[in-house]
């Protein structure tokens, strides 16, 4: 039977479920749980949350953001990949008739089926899947309007680096193809147990077109496999295009035929793929 709450447990829910449920974290999937409800007024405020926005939820963990999102959103799908937090998340969405749980892999979960379809994305999400989590909502949500997710700070940045910096890369280019994206803000690591030993940030992005074609999703990878060698060249390496059609392409550009991918901006490379 769950022992009787405290009133600092009843305002940080997360530590009374991790006792309740004798939840121990586990690191070979990279949880790290929100246990200071502070930072949920943060995450609503940069997300724009309003009473008609349908939310998606990657990493549902002991369903502290999944009740707040569910007290301030039309409906909120919560997804998570461990069945043991099973028992947790329904004590926080149970009593919000609003919610969705969806027990699985969230990378292999039919986005285009969710009923009702996603408006935003608000999630602290687990570090290893974070930047294949990002870049496929954008792909398959195109009714998502705005992202604010909980990453680590490495990945944040590669997101919103710029051309011909050191971060840039195929994540840069696809997020912002689609998206104006921004690093909001550090978050301390005292919010999370355990104590991660990397800093992570608050990334939010807001949709200014639809997700990247996919040639030009594969002429990005590519470009970038053999990021220190000419883009021309290394585009040939990955059997995309002939090195000498993309020579000639980037010269019609107006950009030398020998330059790096890195030094392409996003819209260099949609320009590309047409010519291309």
């Amino acid at each position: 039977m769950p022992q009787s709450s405290s009133a600092g447990d009843l305002k940080q829910p997360s530590l009374r479920r991790l006792r309740d449920f004798g939840i121990r974290p586990k690191h070979a999937l990279g949880q790290n749980f929100l246990i200071d409800s502070n930072i949920l007024g943060v995450i609503a405020r940069e997300a724009d949350l309003h009473a008609d926005d349908v939310c998606l939820e990657i990493g549902g963990g002991l369903g502290v953001l999944s009740e707040y999102l569910a007290e301030h959103a039309r409906h909120v799908h919560v997804s998570e990949l461990d069945r043991s937090l099973e028992p947790a998340l329904r004590d926080a969405l149970d009593p919000h008739p609003n919610t969705t749980l969806h027990l699985g892999d969230a990378l292999e979960l039919d986005l285009a089926a969710l009923d009702p379809a996603p408006t935003k994305v608000v999630a602290n999400l687990p570090y290893g899947i974070a930047e294949t989590a990002i870049l496929k909502t954008l792909e398959e949500l195109p009714s998502a309007q705005r992202w604010v997710a909980m990453v680590q700070k490495e990945v944040g940045e590669r997101f919103a680096a710029a051309p011909g910096t050191g971060a840039y890369g195929v994540p840069s280019v696809l997020a912002q193809l689609s998206a104006d994206v921004r690093v909001l803000k550090k978050v301390p690591r005292a919010v999370f147990h355990p104590v991660p030993n990397v800093d992570s940030v608050l990334v939010g992005l807001t949709r200014t077109g639809p997700p990247a074609p996919t040639a030009v999703r594969r002429l990005v990878q590519a470009a970038f496999a053999h990021r220190r060698k000419a883009l021309s060249r290394s585009v040939q390496i990955a059997g995309v295009a002939d090195r000498d059609a993309v020579r000639a392409a980037l010269d019609r550009l107006g950009l030398a035929q020998d330059i790096r991918a890195e030094r392409l901006s996003p819209d260099d490379f949609r320009r590309l793929a047409e010519e291309l």
